[in-house]
């Protein structure tokens, strides 16, 4: 298991020899996988506030559960179904601090851009914001597989692993996630003003 998890084994067995190599296995891994975790909490619905906190939560299960590790996936996909875990007790926890912060960040976006801001990158950031606004508004079954699948690039039987699915359930989800992603995306293209006058 040790040696799945890039941590060097020796035929010593000692308690006092295993643990800096442990340590030094999972320093590697944290280096890694750092951004991938981040960026999939992120899309996960981890509000902005909370990132730092939420990446050092899944590593430091990575760390308490490396022992579990037993190699019937890649890393990649174990981390990430501690990731999706992670993710969920922190929509669940910050449900509505997760809703103010969108609200402001959406309402900073129609802000008028500085003189020295590229037209692209305003463009990038109008796309980033539709793309959260859109994440958020989906049932989080959906939400997971969409983000693990077409924005991590994750393949669909991996995905599957990760959120404890067979693949035909998460070829389902994907395909309900897809329509109603092209729903929420189509809502919030278009804002609608209600209840004033």
């Amino acid at each position: 298991m040790s040696a799945a998890l890039g941590i060097p084994v020796s035929d010593r067995s000692d308690d006092e020899s295993a643990e800096p190599r442990l340590e030094a296995g999972l320093s590697a891994l944290y280096r890694e996988h750092f951004a991938m975790v981040w960026r999939g909490l992120r899309r996960l619905g981890v509000p902005e506030a909370s990132l730092e906190d939420a990446t050092q939560d899944v590593f430091l299960i990575v760390h308490r559960r490396a022992g579990d590790f037993a190699g019937r996936s890649s890393i990649k996909t174990w981390i990430y179904g501690i990731a999706v875990r992670v993710a969920k007790d922190y929509r669940r926890a910050e449900r509505r601090h997760s809703r103010r912060v969108e609200q402001l960040a959406a309402r900073l976006a129609y802000e008028p851009e500085s003189a020295h801001s590229p037209a692209d990158e305003a463009e990038h950031r109008e796309a980033n914001r539709l793309l959260h606004a859109a994440l958020a508004t989906m049932a989080e079954e959906l939400r997971d597989v969409l983000v693990l699948v077409e924005l991590e690039q994750l393949p669909v039987r991996e995905a599957a692993t990760a959120l404890g699915l067979r693949v035909r359930t998460c070829q389902r989800r994907l395909r309900a996630a897809h329509e109603a992603f092209e729903v929420a995306l189509l809502v919030h293209h278009t804002p609608r003003r209600s209840n004033h006058g």
